[in-house]
């Protein structure tokens, strides 16, 4: 990012797992994001071990600034299927 002063990492511990929560600069969320989202996924994907390793779910919320454009995308079957995958 080109802003680290930016960014903020919430934690939440639940039942359900660990979610962290991650808001960066408005024009830092592409870079995070990633090409066709795939640093995200890397980022969730290393988190997933992490979170095997220490007996808990971890998840990666990225939450979107004031002022985003983001238009979400439907879901399709794998993706869905993928998001369940351990």
């Amino acid at each position: 990012v080109d802003k680290p002063e930016a960014v903020e990492v919430n934690r939440k511990v639940d039942e359900m797992g660990v979610l962290l929560s991650v808001k960066v600069d408005k024009e830092d969320v592409g870079k995070l994001i990633g090409r066709l989202g795939n640093t995200a996924k890397a980022l969730r994907t290393l988190l997933r071990v992490v979170g095997i390793k220490n007996h808990a779910r971890v998840n990666l919320k990225i939450e979107e600034p004031e002022g985003g454009t983001h238009v979400p995308r439907s879901q399709g079957v794998d993706d869905v299927v993928d998001d369940l995958k351990l």
